[in-house]
């Protein structure tokens, strides 16, 4: 293998890598950084500028969403794919988060975001085609994709459900912050498709397709293994 086809894989593979080895104990525990914690405890009433900056940033520092969105397109070359996975994505995410923070209706964080960490292991085992060569068979991966993403909508409804928002103006702030969501998914997905592409330009995309994905069922199961150890620690 020449350096020309190594380098592309190794700005992907690398940086994956290297996320994945930087996440600490901290960065696992359910909650947000201290001046959004300052802010959503103090906030009082309409503040949608705010709340749409916290979405979008809640969404690109989400190594969660990340990692999950990186399975869910590795494989689509399609405009059109992309945007039905993504949207399916979108959907699910945006009813739970909607309905959960709306109706108060409470899930245990480190469960959830447990399940979370396997949404991210499916994916990547299923680009490694392991259903059809271990199980002879392959689930659907459009319902996959909206079912998962109605956890990742509880797992952001937990994250806000913490801070016991007040009731003024809450659907408006809540509407505001997933925007935010879906505008910090946009350019997140903007980056992620720009360096994907490149890569695909190359025999190393094939190359270290299984390695990258491998990568990623190990990102999902040290997040599971994480949450459920808080989980029965925490309870």
């Amino acid at each position: 293998m020449t350096l020309t086809t190594q380098r592309p894989a190794r700005l992907i593979s690398v940086p994956l890598f290297l996320l994945l080895l930087s996440l600490s104990p901290s960065v696992f525990a359910h909650g947000v950084d201290a001046n959004t914690e300052r802010f959503l405890l103090a906030s009082q009433g309409l503040a949608i500028g705010p709340f749409l900056y916290i979405g979008a940033k809640h969404m690109v520092t989400g190594y969660d969403h990340l990692l999950f969105l990186i399975g869910v397109i590795f494989f689509l070359f399609r405009t059109r794919d992309v945007l039905t996975y993504v949207s399916l994505f979108t959907l699910g995410h945006s009813l739970t988060l909607l309905f959960g923070v709306l109706n108060n209706v409470a899930v245990n964080s480190f469960l959830i975001d447990a399940i979370i960490g396997l949404s991210i292991v499916y994916k990547g085992f299923d680009n490694l085609g392991g259903f059809r060569r271990l199980f002879g068979f392959q689930p659907n991966t459009k319902i996959a994709v909206m079912v998962f993403g109605l956890f990742h909508g509880f797992g952001l409804a937990t994250k806000l459900q913490d801070f016991s928002l007040p009731q003024a103006a809450l659907w408006k702030n809540l509407l505001a912050f997933n925007v935010g969501v879906e505008l910090g998914q946009f350019v997140a997905l903007l980056f992620i498709l720009i360096a994907l592409d490149f890569w695909r330009r190359h025999e190393s995309f094939y190359r270290f397709s299984a390695a990258t994905n491998t990568l990623l069922m190990t990102g999902g199961l040290i997040l599971f293994g994480y949450q459920i150890t808080g989980y029965l620690i925490n309870g």
